[in-house]
């Protein structure tokens, strides 16, 4: 379990583990069995290092280059080259659960969409985009380690996967406006008044409440079709899922009653809210 499988000057998957040790993601991953549980934290810690470049402080070239390098690593992968040490474990991962190399490379293109420039106010199609590869790409690798049927594993990726990451982002606004970025849609943002899409100036506006209405409108959506799949999945297939369902679901349930006036309290998930969710779900 701590063998590194990520480049040197990254965190392992030991401490990748720790990182997400207080985790709802963590929570999750426990209640699966000890094989699969492992999977997920080579997958993981893959997509930390990855994110970690994207939202690192180097120069943008670096980050260019870094993940450049990676979406080559992973490629060779697939191609049956020689595998170096530090990707044994990962490339185990690939063939036992069958994994696809778009996805990586897909979860590779998510970050570089970071790294390029800061994203600020894309539309929504672009949003879409953005959500398709940082989080549906992690949960088509996710629902393959969970043995899900690909028939109901790959819809249940593309909703959940979007539930989660557009809670994410009315979740992390003002983190993300700290590093200049904004994920809100342009479109949202116009039709709250908003034109000026700096990021600060943006969360200062008083229809920042209204432009994020239509996102969590469109998580909820994507929360009750994910629910729909999950009611139909077998049941300790999907107990991973439905608890990171859960959560986020709860989440994005407090910030509609808190609102988004300033100063906005982050919301966050204790250990025994946490429990309690585990154990309503019947996920233990």
């Amino acid at each position: 379990m701590t063998t590194a499988i990520l480049h040197q000057g990254a965190p392992g998957l030991s401490s990748a583990m720790s990182a997400a040790g207080t985790s709802s993601f963590y929570a999750a991953m426990r209640i699966l069995p000890a094989p699969q549980r492992e999977a997920m934290f080579h997958v993981y810690a893959f997509c930390r290092a990855v994110d970690d470049i994207a939202d690192s402080g180097k120069p943008r070239a670096q980050r260019l280059a870094e993940l450049a390098r990676w979406r080559e690593d992973i490629a060779g992968l697939f191609c049956r080259r020689e595998v170096p040490e530090r990707l044994q474990q990962l490339a185990s991962v690939i063939r036992q659960y069958a994994c696809e190399h778009e996805d990586f490379d897909a979860i590779i293109a998510g970050m570089l969409m970071d790294a390029e420039r800061d994203i600020c106010a894309p539309d929504w199609a672009t949003l879409d985009l953005y959500c398709d590869r940082v989080a549906s790409a992690v949960g088509r690798l996710s629902v393959r380690i969970f043995n899900l049927p690909q028939a109901q594993g790959r819809p249940l990726a593309h909703h959940l996967g979007r539930a989660l990451q557009l809670t994410n982002i009315l979740r992390d606004l003002d983190e993300d406006a700290a590093i200049g970025r904004l994920y809100l849609p342009r479109e949202a943002l116009s039709a709250a008044g908003i034109l000026d899409v700096e990021p600060r100036a943006a969360l200062a506006h008083p229809g920042l409440g209204q432009a994020c209405a239509p996102v969590m409108a469109r998580a909820r959506q994507h929360f009750v079709q994910a629910q729909k799949i999950m009611a139909g999945c077998p049941h300790p297939a999907a107990r991973s899922p439905r608890l990171m369902a859960s959560v986020y679901s709860d989440v994005l349930r407090r910030m509609e009653r808190r609102g988004f006036a300033a100063p906005r309290r982050r919301i966050r998930v204790g250990k025994t809210r946490l429990l309690l969710m585990a154990l309503r779900h019947g996920v233990f």
